[in-house]
């Protein structure tokens, strides 16, 4: 068997490899790119896709779309992963494919790994129809490829499954393995697999395994499959909702140790890291904003971390996140000054923008029929004068209901107190516009 040769899918293959759907009407998820309305599917479905980048977390279903694709496509698929291949086997592939009447398709994985004279290399057989790429990551193409490969790629966003998704696979997945999974047990199942269809079949198999010569899966069994203890946590209940509640309470209220015990309660109960990390990241911007302005940087690094490592490392950058954020100066200062303004917005016109500050290009000359230069008043530029300069920004006789900004005496957003006072921006000193 070559390198890139596909092996048959026997009996005693794993679970994940038998239930791979081998058509889009068995695909389970991704909706968004492959439902039954979508072009993407259309031209799947016409063997017209093209070259393309599969980007989306593990278990979404990069492979199996990719072996769907060259089945509609009615090519030969070679598979390989950029782990352990490299130029030498691409160009055998090629050499091959020269001499195929067939289309060949080159499912390639984890392509970021490619360095950019690796990609380079590809290219070429790209760019002039040797192959027709796939290529899967779960890394960013923006940042991980290079922009000629990129740009003769269609790059489709995969997400993580849903949970009604995971629950459809487990569910087939029963069937198949002849076992009688309780709600409870698809519960943690669905829970833990976080969007993971491979997971979630890796534990079901695992499961089943325990059970046997039974035929009914309890939780137990998949805690014991999992190697994750059992927790009073429902993902779908109120425990699910209260226990965020109380974390990002505790967050916003500055007690560490509080937070802290919460997360350790979600991080027990295999909660998506995302979900938490998604709500540090709102709280950062709510809560704490310019008082301590890193808070957001961290959540929102923090959010990235964990995308990419799940548990159980996550825990540890989301713990990180969760005692910065608690034990930082808090204002939602930012959070209310959109707030207002909006209000404001939705219950008045709004005014026009200031000739001033306008586009010089702006279609609203051409519709008066004269010359921006004839009628525009210049817009001062405020590094001319040292930084700032006094100048109206805001429209004449706009009648909005000002401050939307109050800012509070809370960390850095003291000194952004000061300097707007400074100005005579602040609420109370902001000069009449």
């Amino acid at each position: 068997m070559s390198l890139f040769e596909e092996p048959k899918i026997e009996e005693r293959a794993p679970l994940a490899a038998r239930m791979r759907p081998r058509s889009l009407d068995e695909f389970v998820g991704q909706e968004h790119l492959v439902g039954p309305e979508s072009p993407i599917r259309r031209a799947a479905e016409e063997g017209a896709l093209g070259s393309v980048i599969l980007w989306g977390p593990a278990g979404c279903g990069k492979t199996t779309l990719a072996r769907i694709f060259a089945t509609y496509a009615g090519a030969h698929l070679e598979e390989a992963s950029a782990v352990s291949c490299g130029v030498a086997d691409v160009k055998k592939v090629a050499a091959a494919a020269r001499h195929r009447a067939q289309a060949t398709l080159l499912l390639l994985d984890e392509i970021h790994h490619f360095t950019r004279t690796q990609q380079d290399a590809l290219l070429a057989f790209v760019e002039d129809g040797t192959l027709t790429l796939i290529g899967a990551t779960t890394e960013n193409p923006t940042f991980s490829l290079a922009a000629p490969l990129l740009s003769r790629c269609r790059v489709l966003v995969l997400k993580a499954l849903a949970d009604d998704d995971i629950r459809q696979i487990l569910r087939r997945a029963a069937r198949e393995l002849k076992v009688a999974v309780t709600e409870d047990a698809e519960a943690h199942l669905t829970r833990w697999a976080n969007g993971d269809a491979r997971v979630a079949l890796n534990g079901l198999e695992l499961a089943a395994q325990l059970a046997h010569p039974a035929t009914r899966i309890e939780p137990e069994l998949v805690s014991q499959a999992m190697q994750r203890p059992m927790t009073r946590y429902d993902a779908r209940g109120d425990q699910h909702y209260d226990i965020i509640s109380a974390f990002i309470k505790s967050v916003r209220g500055s007690d560490v140790d509080a937070a802290l015990h919460y997360l350790a309660r979600m991080v027990l109960a295999g909660e998506d890291p995302r979900f938490i990390a998604r709500r540090l990241v709102i709280l950062a911007s709510e809560d704490i904003g310019n008082a301590a302005p890193m808070g957001l940087l961290i959540a929102t690094a923090a959010f990235h971390a964990v995308e990419r490592i799940g548990w159980p490392e996550g825990q540890i950058v989301l713990a990180q996140a969760t005692v910065f954020l608690a034990a930082s100066p808090k204002s939602n200062s930012a959070y209310e000054g959109i707030g207002r303004a909006l209000a404001d917005l939705k219950q008045k016109p709004a005014p026009p923008v200031p000739d001033h500050l306008r586009d010089p290009r702006s279609k609203l000359y051409e519709e008066r029929g004269v010359a921006p230069d004839s009628e525009r008043t210049e817009s001062l530029y405020p590094h001319e004068f040292g930084g700032w300069v006094a100048q109206n920004y805001l429209p004449e006789g706009h009648g909005l209901s000002l401050p939307y900004y109050v800012p509070i005496p809370s960390g850095y957003e003291t000194k952004m107190k000061e300097f707007l006072e400074s100005l005579g921006r602040a609420p109370g000193g902001r000069e009449a516009d």
